[in-house]
């Protein structure tokens, strides 16, 4: 079982592309099992193939805190033919970084987080055509509002990409924000490096945005250049990429953040 992770998923970290380079090094792997399904533990919910408990590279067992998504990792194991693909499997991929990359690191993995605080997407604004400028507007300046007054924190925005030092006490209060438990903090990891905006993260983990909001707020420059220039293929399947691993994200951080 350890040979089939290493070939099939790497040691990619949380990093959406290099997962995707890893993932697809080399012929994939045949389908060998005949079911998969999930066993309840201390822990939460292993994965097993043919009642057999999958274990990721560093030998540890491939488990989800909540049965949602247990049940989901589940259902794309279930879901794979004659092959295996990888890349049809991003809550796999997830917990495979989670468990082997995470667990022990939380603390620098919130770091990282934060210093998209220090050069947010939402903070760099286009000074022209008016059209993009409004569209950048209506999208992001709720969202900074909403952190002003929600989270306390206050951030300065710029034109161009000229870089803007922000407020120690702005990235402060964002940082404060960010869970400490292993699984949140790697799917919002995930989003944010997906978005370019650790704003927008938080903002979907606090249930202010949804996640087709958040994913068109990240893509408003983008699309705006769509509708005038045209759509690019490579740039369009690399998003198709990065939108698969985006919901599995979403998916988890809704399934493992409480109501409140």
């Amino acid at each position: 079982m350890r040979e089939l992770f290493d070939e099939v998923y790497g040691q990619g970290g949380l990093d959406p592309e290099e997962a995707v380079r890893n993932s697809t090094r080399g012929p994939q792997r045949k389908r060998f099992y005949a079911r998969a399904g999930m066993t309840e533990t201390p822990d939460g919910f292993a994965i097993t193939l043919d009642d057999k408990t999958v274990r990721t590279p560093s030998r540890k067992p491939l488990s989800a805190p909540v049965r949602g998504v247990a049940e989901a990792i589940v259902a794309e194991w279930e879901a794979q033919q004659g092959t295996i693909n990888p890349m049809t499997m991003p809550l796999t991929r997830l917990a495979n970084s989670v468990i082997d990359a995470v667990g022990d690191n939380v603390i620098a993995v919130a770091d990282d987080i934060a210093k998209y605080f220090g050069t947010d997407l939402l903070f760099y604004r286009a000074g022209h055509p008016q059209e993009l400028v409004a569209r950048e507007a209506q999208a992001w300046d709720p969202v900074l509002f909403w952190a002003a007054d929600t989270l306390g924190a206050h951030f300065i925005l710029a034109e161009g990409i000229i870089h803007v030092e922000q407020p120690a006490s702005a990235i402060a209060a964002a940082r404060a924000t960010l869970p400490a438990d292993p699984w949140r903090i790697a799917a919002l990891h995930l989003v944010t490096t997906l978005t370019g905006s650790a704003l927008l993260a938080v903002a979907l983990l606090r249930g202010h945005l949804d996640a087709d909001q958040v994913w068109a707020a990240a893509h408003v420059d983008e699309d705006w250049n769509i509708e005038h220039w045209g759509i690019d293929e490579e740039v369009a399947l690399r998003r198709a990429g990065k939108l698969v691993d985006f919901r599995a994200a979403a998916f988890a951080l809704k399934a493992l953040t409480p109501a409140s």
